[in-house]
């Protein structure tokens, strides 16, 4: 087991950054921090001093990621290839600060964990700030580590936000270059894996009293937009029988979207409605339209798009009784993506040895960059128990003790994979 005097100072370590990167928001009420925004370059900014404290050669690439790099310090099996680490310190709405953030934290602390202790490792370590994961900002999720992992899509430089900027735009503005995104992408030759440490944001480690867990997977996902067109009319003349109100076929499939998610508990299927719009949006006229998104999970793609597909089927049902247009566009699909053995062993081998008990593995509900990833190279995951399992809120919460444990347990698992570089 770790030395809990040990761990509990690197803990207070990382809720002194924890704290600093929140410091860093778009409004004083909250936290708020999305991508290519004067707040996401002074955390990225602050991000990258922390690392050129800890010995890193730091560079910010074309889309905005902080990269800081640290070379072999002895030869190994692989040669010169990199151990890549990473997150993302971009949030969501009014959000909490370990999400994402703590990652970062997470892998900046293990490399001066690594240093202090004399650690030559027989593989780079390349560490990564990615400035979007949650896609609040743009209608596209991973930009960042997409472009590392060298599958983004050119014609997404085109993509809007709100105030009608391209993404193409916001990065010139930052200061970045969107022509050289497309020369990001890491060489897979170059590349050992991808390891990451992120918070659970589930109750699941909570109410198994564990501080650390092994993610075997990150479910499928896929995002729609609907789109229900009635008809407006006065609240007052129109009579109830006659009305073609697209807020009550809205309401009447969300009802039915949330019985078809409940039926199939073996999948872990999940559906979630967190965007609406109401169209005209006065008190006194009947709804015009509505848009609202909708996310589907489940872990494997086969119960997703069954899901999916009785989704639509029952929207069709809403359109015909209730006399609406109804469109139904697919926005985003990330299929199951299952964690490498190799690094899955390792960390397990790791957080087992960490907490003294063996570790338990989890399917992770929410995505993460290593969707991304997988594409280039193996990764693995490190989920860290989070208060109620409560995120993307403010209430969420990792104690100092867990946080030390979890940097601790990322410091054996790159130290078990050295071990498994040693030269014969």
């Amino acid at each position: 087991m770790t030395d809990i005097a040990i761990s509990r100072a690197i803990g207070k370590r990382a809720q002194q950054m924890i704290d600093g990167l929140a410091a860093i928001s778009a409004s004083p009420d909250n936290l708020t921090r999305l991508y290519l925004t004067p707040e996401h370059k002074r955390a990225a900014e602050l991000v990258g001093d922390w690392m050129r404290e800890a010995g890193l050669s730091v560079r910010m690439d074309a889309a905005g990621t902080m990269r800081g790099s640290l070379p072999p310090g002895r030869a190994g099996r692989s040669g010169n290839k990199s151990l890549l680490i990473g997150s993302h310190i971009d949030t969501v709405i009014d959000a909490g600060r370990y999400d994402g953030n703590f990652g970062v934290i997470a892998g900046l602390l293990a490399v001066e964990t690594l240093k202090a202790r004399g650690v030559a490792l027989p593989f780079g370590l390349e560490l990564l700030a990615f400035g979007d994961e949650e896609g609040v900002r743009f209608p596209i999720t991973l930009t960042s580590s997409a472009i590392a992992a060298g599958i983004f899509e050119t014609p997404t430089l085109d993509q809007t936000d709100r105030d009608g900027i391209t993404m193409r735009e916001a990065l010139t503005q930052f200061g970045a270059n969107p022509e050289a995104v497309g020369n990001e992408a890491y060489p897979a030759d170059s590349v050992l894996g991808y390891l990451e440490v992120h918070i659970e944001q589930g109750p699941v480690l909570e109410r198994t009293n564990a501080p650390l867990g092994v993610v075997t997977a990150i479910a499928s996902q896929s995002r729609h937009r609907i789109r229900i067109k009635g008809e407006a009319g006065h609240a007052g003349t129109v009579p109830m029988a006659m009305r073609r109100d697209a807020l009550v076929a809205a309401a009447e499939l969300i009802v039915g979207i949330e019985a078809i998610a409940k039926k199939d508990r073996k999948n872990a299927l999940v559906a979630t409605i967190g965007q609406m719009d109401v169209l005209p949006g006065a008190s006194n006229v009947i709804p015009a339209e509505v848009r609202f998104s909708l996310d589907v999970r489940a872990a494997t793609d086969d119960a997703r798009r069954d899901a999916v597909a009785a989704i639509l089927t029952q929207a069709r049902k809403v359109e015909a009784v209730r006399q609406v247009s109804l469109s139904f566009d697919n926005v985003l699909e990330k299929p199951y993506a299952p964690c490498g053995e190799r690094l899955t062993a390792a960390i397990e081998t790791a957080t087992s040895q960490v907490m003294g008990k063996p570790a338990q593995r989890l399917l992770s509900g929410a995505g993460h960059d290593g969707l991304s990833m997988a594409h280039l190279t193996e990764y693995g995951m490190i989920f860290v128990r989070c208060r109620g399992g409560i995120s993307h809120n403010p209430a969420e919460f990792v104690t100092v003790d867990d946080m030390g444990l979890a940097v601790e347990a990322l410091v054996a698992t790159i130290l078990e994979l050295a071990r498994q570089e040693e030269l014969p």
